[in-house]
């Protein structure tokens, strides 16, 4: 095993944002969640979970470690009072983020003025909560669509651009991230960052991701105010590498 491999295993830890949004989780899957997030070798970023289990997550955690949860999620509706409402409840639990999906369905409809007023309309909303827009590029397919939905998102203020719900069929890929970094890094914004979500499984797939940022944004962007990643099973293939066993996960994109 490489130290490279190592050393990408420790940045995806510290950048983790540690996900559970099945329709059916529970109090006592949060719970698990939140032990899970403080590993033996060190915490993760955050997690992410439902509004609903806001308040009881950010019970159980230390401050270091962020709760963030999902608004207009997964479907990315135009609806803007449930999204405020669900920013709203975010917020009142004591939350420390929102994962706000773009209305990717107006943005391919050509409403992309629509589009732009509701996501500044969530960035107003939310402050001071760290904000990341799910673009949803698996959807948007274009590599014109993702840089114009990335675009809309950091013009609303946006403090990380994300690239999927993990709820369709396609996820985060390499070719999706190099449009959204290259957009990031054209924007000037020395604060803005990216998200990898949907697909993301092994600390290969994960080193990917950060050589990738690492080439458009710089090394000084390599953590978790500027790089996050969204995933459940990641985790486990993180703590083998860094245990000294074999990478227990087959590649996706990598």
């Amino acid at each position: 095993m490489t130290a490279d491999l190592k050393a990408a295993a420790r940045t995806a830890l510290a950048c983790l944002d540690l996900t559970s949004l099945n329709d059916a989780d529970s109090a006592e899957d949060i719970a698990a969640l939140c032990r899970r997030a403080q590993t033996v070798h060190g915490p993760v970023a955050a997690v992410c979970v439902w509004p609903r289990f806001v308040a009881q997550a950010r019970a159980a955690l230390p401050a270091a470690i962020k709760v963030a949860a999902v608004a207009n999620f997964p479907d990315g509706s135009i609806d803007l009072a449930a999204a405020l409402a669900d920013v709203a409840e975010i917020a009142q639990a004591g939350g420390n983020e929102v994962d706000v999906v773009l209305p990717w369905h107006a943005l391919l409809a050509g409403h992309s003025n629509d589009v732009g007023d509701f996501l500044s309309e969530i960035r107003f909303a939310s402050r001071p909560l760290t904000l990341k827009v799910i673009i949803e590029s698996g959807e948007l397919q274009t590599p014109e669509r993702i840089a114009q939905a990335t675009r809309l998102a950091l013009a609303a203020g946006a403090d990380f651009v994300k690239t999927s719900t993990g709820k369709t069929r396609v996820g985060a890929t390499p070719a999706a991230a190099a449009v959204m970094l290259k957009e990031i890094a054209a924007s000037g914004l020395s604060s803005a960052g990216f998200k990898a979500s949907g697909g993301v499984r092994s600390v290969a797939d994960a080193a990917g991701y950060i050589a990738q940022t690492e080439a458009a944004l710089g090394a000084s962007a390599l953590n978790p105010q500027r790089l996050r990643f969204g995933a459940s099973g990641l985790l486990t293939d993180i703590e083998s590498v860094l245990s000294g066993a074999e990478s227990a996960a087959v590649t996706a994109a990598y």
